[in-house]
């Protein structure tokens, strides 16, 4: 670990539950948090990964002195600085990855660091309507960004969920019309958030975006809304959370390569 880089904090996992099917909600507690503001729900964090049945002593030797442990980019879901608690969602995608891995034997007790939060995705709200899609992986921040607009706010929001039983209920305002898209190859791109998006009556005045979501449809749909509909950039959220067929790291390799470019 790079000596100017400031230590991970050491979170305690105080509970875990299957939110839906293929959802799993950990719920982290640690005195950092209380130090973290308010209205920070939907912001991106780092989540350090244990190895299995690593003590915490030797966890947090490691957090101090390297070399990194394994560590993924999540959103923050849920926050209560009051308690010194938050909430991360999951999705469950078996044993193969090791963020999912992790959250499917969390338990009481069980341990990682943690590192942020971010700025928030979507800081203030001033559209006319909103457009919001996501795939699971981005669920989370969709979702943080609804429950945080104006309870005015007219829109659309699609979401592409890897099972019917993977609807969530969201505090949305009652003016945003939520989609729900079933995509059941995880393992291969989908084209579903880009034809609903691509098809959307689109309203007149001012729109803002908060999309997310695989890389292929993120391409698209910011060719889409930048080419096509001349959205300016500062009302535009939309970012690639992960490629088929690329681990995290991998992936983060290739946006900085695309951005370079």
């Amino acid at each position: 670990m790079k000596p100017d880089k400031k230590t991970p904090h050491l979170m305690q996992v105080s509970a875990s539950r299957y939110l839906t099917r293929n959802m799993i909600r950990v719920t982290l507690t640690g005195d950092a948090i209380k130090d973290i503001p308010t209205g920070c729900e939907g912001a991106n964090c780092k989540i350090f990964l244990p190895r299995p049945d690593q003590p915490q002593d030797e966890f947090v030797a490691q957090l101090r002195d390297g070399p990194r442990p394994t560590v993924r980019t999540y959103t923050v879901r849920y926050i209560r600085p009051d308690m010194g608690e938050m909430d991360i969602d999951f999705v469950d995608h078996g044993d193969a990855g090791p963020a999912s891995a992790w959250a499917r034997r969390a338990e009481i007790g069980g341990f990682c660091g943690f590192a942020g939060p971010g700025p928030v995705k979507v800081p203030a709200f001033y559209a006319d309507h909103y457009l919001i899609a996501a795939d699971m992986s981005a669920l989370p921040v969709a979702a943080a960004t609804l429950e945080a607009m104006p309870r005015t706010a007219r829109g659309v929001a699609f979401f592409e969920i890897n099972h019917p039983d993977d609807a969530q209920e969201i505090d949305a305002p009652t003016g945003i019309t939520q989609h729900w898209l079933i995509h059941l190859d995880t393992h291969a791109p989908s084209r579903q958030l880009v034809d609903m998006v691509q098809s959307w009556d689109w309203p007149a005045g001012c729109v803002q975006t908060c999309i997310a979501g695989e890389s292929t449809a993120i391409k698209a749909l910011r060719s889409f809304l930048m080419t096509d509909k001349g959205l300016p950039k500062n009302d535009c959220y939309i970012s690639g959370y992960w490629k088929v067929g690329l681990v995290e790291d991998e992936h983060q390799q290739m946006k900085r390569a695309e951005a370079a470019a």
